[in-house]
C-alpha cells in the first residue's frame, strides 16, 4: 500500500519545485554585497599601507631626534621588562626595580666598550707603523698584479679619458664629531629616560591593554599579542647575545693563538659587530684584513686571520645560529635584508642594529592579527584570511524555528 501524501507535500502541475534548505536569493545577494564591501575596504587598507610605507622613511628621518630614541626605548623596555619583573617578584619596589634593570644594562654596555676601547687606544700609537705596513703590502700586490693595471690603462685609453674632475672639500672627521656629539648625547639621554618610564609603567600599560577593551575576547587577544611580542623579542635578543658572546670568545682565543695584539679587543669587536646583519661581519673581515696586511711579513700571512674569521662566521651563521634559534626565530633572509636596507636608509647604523628586532616585533604582531595575503589578493582572494564573510552570512541568516 502506497503511503499517503498530505496536501502540503503535493506539488501542483506546472508549479515550481520545493527549494532545498539553503541560502535564499536575498541572502546570497547580501553575501555578495558583503564580499564586495570587504574587498573595497581591503583595497583602501592596502593603499594606505603602501602610502605609509613610502612616506614613513621621510617622517622618521626628519623627526629622528624623537622617533629614534622612542624606538630604541621601546625595544630596550621590552628587553629589560622581564628583569624588572624578576626584581619586583623579590619584593623590590617597582621604581627601584626599573632603575636596577637600567643600571645593569648600562654596566654591561660600559664594560663591553671598555674592553674594546682600552686596547684600541694602545694600538693607536702603532697606527703609523700599520699604515706603512699596509703600504708595503699594497706595493707587493701591485707588482703581482701589474698586468691587470696595464690592462686597465689600455681600456681607459680605448674608452677615452673623462673631463676635468672637481673635488669639493667637506668637513673633517673632527668637525663632524663636534657637530654631531651634542645631538648624539641628547638622543642617548632621551632613550634611557623613555626606557625608564616605559619599564616603570609596564604594569599600568598591561592593565590598560587587558581591562580597557570592550569585550573579553579582545582583551585576551591583546594580552596574547603583547606577551608574544615581549617574549619573542626578549628571547631573541638574549639568545643572539649569548651566541655572539661565544663568537667573541672564539675570536679572542684565535687572535691570542695567532699572536695578534689585544685579543680581547678583537673578541669584543666580533661580538658587537655580529649583532648587525651582513654588514657587521663584513666590517670585521675588513678590519682583520687591514690589520693583518699592516703587521704580517707577507700578503699570505696577513690574510690568515680574516680567512679564519670568515670560516667561523660561515659555520656560525649557517649551522649554529639556526640550530639554536629554531623555527620560532628563524626569519626569511629576504625579509631580513629588506628590513636591514629599509631601516638603514632611515637611521643609518642605528637602524641597521634595530632592523632585526623591529622585524621580529612586526612578525609577532602579524602572526596574531593576520598576515596580509598580498599575492592572493591580486587574484581575487581576501587580503586577510579571516572568516568575516562566513560570520556576516551567519549573522544575516535567520535562526531556525524551534
Amino acid at each position: 500500500m502506497a503511503p499517503a501524501v498530505s496536501d502540503s507535500e503535493e506539488t501542483a502541475p506546472g508549479s515550481a519545485p520545493t527549494r532545498a534548505p539553503g541560502r535564499s536569493g536575498p541572502s546570497k545577494k547580501r553575501t555578495l554585497l558583503a564580499e564586495q564591501e570587504l574587498r573595497l575596504l581591503s583595497t583602501l587598507v592596502l593603499l594606505l599601507g603602501v602610502g605609509l610605507f613610502l612616506a614613513l622613511p621621510f617622517v622618521l628621518s626628519i623627526g629622528s631626534v624623537v622617533f629614534l630614541p622612542l624606538t630604541c626605548a621601546i625595544i630596550l623596555s621590552v628587553l629589560l621588562a622581564p628583569l624588572a619583573d624578576r626584581f619586583s617578584s623579590w619584593g623590590v619596589p617597582n621604581t627601584l626595580a626599573s632603575v636596577l634593570a637600567l643600571i645593569i644594562f648600562l654596566a654591561i654596555v660600559v664594560l663591553a666598550f671598555g674592553a674594546i676601547l682600552q686596547p684600541a687606544f694602545t694600538l693607536y700609537d702603532r697606527l703609523p707603523e700599520l699604515i706603512e705596513g699596509i703600504g708595503q703590502r699594497y706595493h707587493e700586490m701591485q707588482e703581482d698584479f701589474a698586468w691587470l693595471a696595464r690592462a686597465n690603462d689600455r681600456l681607459a685609453e680605448l674608452l677615452g679619458s673623462g673631463g676635468n674632475e672637481v673635488t669639493l672639500a667637506g668637513p673633517s672627521v673632527f668637525q663632524q664629531v663636534a657637530i654631531s656629539a651634542p645631538l648624539l648625547l641628547l638622543e642617548v639621554m632621551l632613550t634611557f629616560l623613555m626606557a625608564f618610564f616605559l619599564v616603570e609603567a609596564r604594569s599600568r600599560l598591561r592593565r590598560n591593554i587587558l581591562f580597557g577593551r570592550t569585550t573579553f575576547g579582545t582583551s585576551v587577544k591583546a594580552a596574547r599579542v603583547l606577551r608574544e611580542v615581549q617574549d619573542r623579542v626578549a628571547a631573541y635578543i638574549l639568545t643572539v647575545a649569548w651566541i655572539n658572546l661565544g663568537v667573541g670568545i672564539v675570536v679572542a682565543l684565535g687572535a691570542w693563538a695567532m699572536g695578534l695584539p689585544a685579543p680581547i679587543m678583537w673578541g669584543g669587536l666580533a661580538m658587537l659587530l655580529n649583532f648587525i646583519p651582513y654588514v657587521g661581519p663584513l666590517a670585521m673581515t675588513g678590519l682583520l684584513v687591514l690589520f693583518g696586511l699592516g703587521t704580517a711579513d707577507s700578503v699570505f700571512l696577513g690574510m690568515i686571520p680574516a680567512v679564519a674569521y670568515i670560516t667561523l662566521h660561515v659555520f656560525e651563521a649557517n649551522a649554529i645560529t639556526p640550530a639554536i634559534l629554531g623555527r620560532r626565530f628563524t626569519m626569511n633572509p629576504v625579509m631580513i635584508l629588506l628590513a636591514f636596507s629599509y631601516f638603514t636608509w632611515i637611521w643609518g647604523a642605528i637602524g641597521a642594529l634595530l632592523s632585526v628586532p623591529l622585524l621580529l616585533m612586526l612578525t609577532a604582531f602579524f602572526d596574531h592579527v593576520g598576515r596580509p595575503n598580498l599575492l592572493g589578493f591580486i587574484f581575487g582572494e581576501p587580503l586577510f584570511q579571516t572568516p568575516l564573510i562566513e560570520e556576516a552570512d551567519e549573522s544575516l541568516t535567520p535562526p531556525p524555528n524551534g
